[in-house]
């Protein structure tokens, strides 16, 4: 059973500028970390694969399905989840260029727009952080 999100971590990892990702290999052991950016939408935290839906740690969280994450001083399991409504992934897309817009139009378009729904996890705590 997966838990809420706490509002300390909801505010924490949602105001950090980056979070880390470590998807679950078959044996339960961890990947390696990779940085990407975060956002919160109401009580629900993303991230979205700016390279496509080939990139390799994209690949390997959606086959595993869980991993773990650490962002703002907080360290959690998670469980991927990609069951955004389209209406959600818009809320992504301004919250994405609110919080990241400062870094230029090339770089936050490449998790803004057309088709980032294919390429967008919910972040889904399995256990309350």
């Amino acid at each position: 059973m997966t838990a809420a999100w706490s509002s300390e971590a909801l505010d924490a990892i949602g105001s950090a500028e980056e979070l880390q990702l470590a998807s679950r290999r078959s044996d339960g052991s961890l990947r390696p970390f990779v940085t990407m950016w975060v956002v919160r939408v109401g009580d629900d935290l993303f991230v979205r694969s700016a390279g496509g839906p080939d990139r390799p740690w994209f690949r390997r969280a959606l086959a595993s399905g869980s991993g773990h994450i650490r962002a703002g001083g907080v360290e959690t399991d998670v469980a991927f989840g990609t069951d955004i409504d389209s209406s959600t992934n818009d809320a992504i897309d301004a919250t994405y260029h609110a919080k990241y817009d400062r870094y230029g139009p090339r770089i936050v378009g490449s998790v803004v727009g057309a088709d980032t729904d294919a390429v967008s996890i919910r972040l889904i705590p399995e256990e309350q952080p």
